[in-house]
């Protein structure tokens, strides 16, 4: 792969990330989440054991103070509760609360209809999750 070609791959999946929050801004707006809370409360599946701080932290890329910035933001908002890891009593794991479920499942929903990924079919879709998945690995 070329430089270009790298440079305009890396530019697409910016832009239809920066398309997909601008898209979903009303909604993230009404919770009154920003796109970094949005990411946090993404991260928490709620089919998942409830993530340590760290988890939650590798998973976003983040430091221990942005995180625990935008975690106070969604505690205030009544979205998720910090509580104690019942594996390790010293570390804490986030839930998410019956509200953040519902906020969730609102802005996801909203983010899904409104993806520029939205625009490909099936077959293409897994062709490009497929691509991903290489290049994460």
């Amino acid at each position: 792969m070329t430089a270009p070609d790298l440079s305009a791959a890396v530019a697409a999946i910016y832009d239809s990330w920066m398309r997909t929050v601008d898209a979903i801004g009303p909604v993230l707006a009404e919770h009154r989440l920003t796109p970094a809370t949005f990411q946090a409360l993404w991260a928490i599946d709620p089919l998942e054991v409830p993530p340590s701080m760290k988890v939650m932290a590798e998973r976003l890329y983040c430091n221990a103070p942005n995180l625990t910035f935008m975690t106070n933001q969604l505690v205030d908002r009544g979205m998720v509760e910090r509580a104690v890891d019942p594996a390790d009593r010293r570390s804490r794991v986030l839930v998410l609360t019956a509200k953040g479920r519902e906020v969730r499942d609102e802005v996801l929903k909203a983010a899904l209809e409104t993806t520029p990924l939205g625009n490909l079919d099936a077959d293409e879709l897994r062709q490009l999750t497929t691509l991903l998945g290489r290049a994460l690995r």
